[in-house]
């Protein structure tokens, strides 16, 4: 293969914010809203599916444990198995693909039949939404300029909460059995995912190819146009004259990476940043599960909420998890990464241990009890959202997507499948000393995941991708 020398990611980073920078975040960070709205879905419907006359023979543990962690497992094996045609054929093929396979598996779910069905619908809906992450996030941090990186990167992620919070709010409609059968409500949520997901195939095929993926795989020359085509458009909507560049990286093209040039670049050229993934992202997804996957489940059995009526409750919950994000993002490129981000897992793991201490106590009703709730995703969603935000970051270009698949499945592996397992039966019985029991598990977690970003973190504010980890096939890598 040649090698070429571009300017492209310098040019990418020097873009002062604009409509076509609103349009890449529009298509491309819908996929957190859709995800939020899926896994609030099963929360929702846990207890109704269970109930006589839901239509399916499921029990809320088969809904909030077996079925969930197969939605989990799907996930992980979807990130994996996507992540890497990412790194080989690009993010808008896969990122459309994987959108597609999403819209059918969720449909299809809404005519479940019985209890295997929608277990396997729900296994593909999770690959659908695992490989959305790795080409979502890879193609992101791409095409966002780097003073802006963290921030966007944080609040896209933080999206996941508006989304279940409407799907919260629509299930208080979907699940009222005054207004629709108990057989239909919970079957009609699941048919809204797929309206919107069409809606976001329509806006993301307005959305590019990564330039900085084309230079890398023999386009090069395509992606010059692309950016020069950026430029113009950038230039007339924000009515500034565009500066040059003088930094200008090498590189070697190549048409792929093999699994086992990625496993020595995790392994031997960056060890230390591949124990910071994993400890936070198994710290993001235990807490997560301790609280978002049995909400109704403990809201229903231990404070008796009827299960039309927890909805309004996980819809305060999740708005609070949203604005953490959305407030506090920008402080994660002015602040730093180090101390934003240890500093949201520790904080969330000891709010989320207080609140297991007041639940065992016998102290919280179910207002109390959503506060607390919220408090914690408050902080913990800048956590979590910075979770992906890290390893998008501290690996070369060519890996970067397998990168965040990799994470992504082994930490929600560890937390996402064990988690529902587990929490599952700890919430299942009412029991607040189990259900207590399952915060600190969550709480612990997350502790650790804050304590290795301190020890571990890497200041990646304000630069450029390939200033954090040059391309394998630059010069640095290949002189």
């Amino acid at each position: 293969m040649a090698t070429v020398r571009t300017q492209i990611p310098a040019r990418l980073d020097r873009l002062p914010w604009s409509r076509w920078h609103w349009m890449i975040v529009v298509g491309l960070g819908s996929v957190w809203i859709i995800d939020g709205f899926e896994v609030t879905v099963v929360g929702s419907v846990a207890s109704r599916l269970s109930e006589a006359g839901s239509g399916l023979p499921i029990s809320t543990s088969q809904v909030s444990g077996l079925a969930a962690a197969m939605y989990v497992a799907g996930a992980c094996g979807g990130a994996l198995f996507f992540g890497w045609l990412t790194d080989r054929f690009g993010r808008k093929k896969l990122f459309i693909i994987t959108l597609v396979l999403y819209l059918v598996a969720t449909g299809l779910t809404a005519f479940s039949f019985s209890v295997w069905w929608f277990i396997l619908c729900r296994f593909f809906t999770g690959m659908g939404i695992g490989g959305e992450y790795a080409a979502i996030n890879s193609a992101i941090d791409e095409l966002i300029p780097s003073k802006y990186r963290g921030r966007i990167d944080l609040i896209i992620n933080g999206t996941y909460w508006l989304g279940a919070s409407g799907g919260a709010l629509l299930s208080v409609a979907a699940l009222n059995t005054a207004l629709l059968p108990a057989n239909l409500g919970w079957r009609l949520m699941f048919g809204i995912g797929v309206i919107f997901g069409l809606l976001v195939l329509v806006v993301r095929r307005h959305v590019p190819e990564s330039p900085r993926w084309m230079f890398i795989h023999g386009r090069d020359a395509d992606a010059e146009r692309l950016v020069a085509d950026v430029e113009k458009t950038v230039e007339r909507d924000t009515g500034t004259h565009l500066s040059e560049v003088d930094d200008t990286i090498e590189v070697t093209q190549r048409q792929s990476t093999g699994f086992g040039e990625i496993a020595s670049v995790m392994a031997r050229k960056y060890p230390r940043r591949s124990t910071l993934g994993l400890a936070l992202f198994i710290g993001q997804a235990f807490l997560y599960n301790a609280v978002t996957f049995n909400f109704a489940v403990i809201l229903n059995k231990m404070y008796g909420v009827a299960s039309d009526h927890t909805g309004y409750y996980y819809a305060v919950m999740c708005l609070g998890s949203f604005f953490g994000p959305l407030l506090l993002g920008r402080f994660f490129d002015t602040v730093g990464r180090k101390p934003m981000i240890s500093g949201s897992y520790l904080g969330s793991g000891v709010l989320l241990a207080a609140t297991a201490w007041l639940m065992a106590g016998g102290n919280l009703t179910a207002l109390t009890l959503t506060a607390c709730w919220t408090v914690v995703l408050f902080v913990a969603s800048c956590g979590a959202s910075s979770a992906y935000l890290t390893v998008s970051e501290i690996f070369p270009m060519e890996t970067r997507a397998m990168a965040i698949a990799f994470f992504y499945a082994i930490g929600t592996a560890a937390g996402g499948i064990a988690g529902p397992l587990v929490f599952a039966e700890l919430t299942g019985n009412g029991d607040s000393g189990q259900t207590a029991l399952a915060f600190v598990i969550g709480a612990a977690v997350m502790i650790v995941g804050g304590l290795t970003e301190l020890v571990l973190g890497v200041a990646a504010e304000g630069k450029g991708l390939e200033k954090l980890a040059a391309p394998l096939s630059s010069s640095s890598h290949t002189t």
